[in-house]
């Protein structure tokens, strides 16, 4: 199935509603997005000592993808396949210190890179071992002390990294701490698209979040557009708890109360003047969605005030509206829907990359 969104806002309709409906285009997703962009994988911490491993499934229930972290002798991390090259047994199945991989069903052996190193009874294999017989290695990025990961990433993470260092990039992300009591999932019971669509306009924000709406200047609202990501800049009608904005930044004197980084297709970083909440959304099947919360503090004193607090209060909000829109797309008599020029451009850019990514 072929999707076409004009790129001229003005005249440019929706994805239709059958984008949300049809279980081929959700599968189709898989292949044409997910395994073409990058995920969040959390915290170098994951990894804290040289010689440790971290095994995990990317997105469960949806790419299920067997992946390891690792920290070799030199300090460096590596993200690696956990599948073993020998007859596709998980290689790893419990994280800590370790200074080899040795798969358990036949003891096949790996380095920390993932570089084959030995195996038992293939003396006589002829042209063994190939470069196919060490473990793959995906491409990683770091970002603070935050890690993500490609498959087959179409595209070069730092160029993601480098807009967001543009508005963020003078907080101390290295001093940031995960704080877990305030990390949570939520399930929705929505397409997951449907889950971006809500997030990426503040359109929505006098009419479904009146306290969010009594501390943002809506009027000011803006929204910037780039290649693989974009940014809403909430401003405040006044100084209090917002960002003390270095000389030379380029939001320098004005009242910002958050920035709200999407990242296409499913990350978004909010940080707030206490800190960051970022937010994965992950798909579990067509009208199922889980949205992982993680919480990172800087600054404790400010949390329970302006944009950045009642965050469950305004997500359950968001719950409920994403979910009536799900059950409104559903309809017979629901196709398509226009564009607020002013007021959604992330959407559109959104739904421009996915048909873009789409057909390919």
């Amino acid at each position: 199935m072929k999707f076409s969104i004009d790129p001229d806002i003005t005249k440019a309709e929706t994805l239709p509603a059958s984008f949300y409906r049809d279980q081929t285009v959700f599968d189709a997703l898989k292949d044409a997005v997910f395994l073409k962009t990058w995920q969040w994988l959390g915290n170098e911490d994951l990894v804290p000592l040289a010689q440790s491993v971290y095994p995990f499934i990317l997105l469960d229930g949806y790419l299920t993808e067997p992946l390891l972290l690792t920290r070799n002798e030199e300090d460096e991390i590596n993200c690696l396949t956990n599948v073993c090259t020998h007859r596709g047994n998980l290689v790893a199945l419990n994280g800590g210190k370790v200074k080899k991989l040795v798969c358990m069903y036949h003891g096949r052996r790996f380095d920390l890179n993932g570089n084959f190193v030995s195996m038992p009874e293939f003396e006589a294999a002829e042209d063994f071992p190939r470069p196919c017989d060490n473990l793959h290695k995906f491409p990683l990025k770091k970002w603070g002390s935050f890690l993500f990961a490609g498959l087959n990433p179409h595209f070069d993470f730092e160029q993601v990294i480098k807009k967001m260092n543009e508005r963020v990039g003078f907080l101390p992300l290295e001093e940031f701490t995960e704080n877990k009591s305030l990390s949570k999932d939520y399930l929705v019971h929505a397409h997951w698209a449907l889950y971006c669509d809500n997030y990426l306009e503040g359109f929505h924000v006098p009419f479904v979040h009146e306290d969010l709406n009594n501390v943002l200047d809506y009027g000011s609202y803006t929204t910037e557009i780039y290649e693989y990501c974009n940014l809403q800049i909430g401003y405040a009608d006044d100084a209090t708890e917002t960002f003390d904005l270095p000389e030379g930044h380029p939001d320098h004197g004005k009242n910002v109360a958050a920035y709200y980084y999407w990242v296409f297709p499913n990350m978004m970083f909010n940080f707030y003047p206490w800190g960051l909440s970022v937010n994965i959304v992950k798909p579990l099947s067509l009208q199922r969605t889980k949205v992982s919360f993680i919480t990172y503090v800087y600054d404790a004193s400010k949390m329970d005030k302006g944009a950045g607090s009642l965050l469950e209060k305004v997500e359950r909000e968001d719950e409920f509206v994403v979910e009536n829109v799900q059950r409104g797309v559903n309809s017979a008599f629901y196709k398509a829907g226009r564009f607020s020029p002013t007021r959604e451009k992330g959407v559109h850019h959104f739904h421009r990359l996915l048909a873009d990514f789409l057909n390919k």
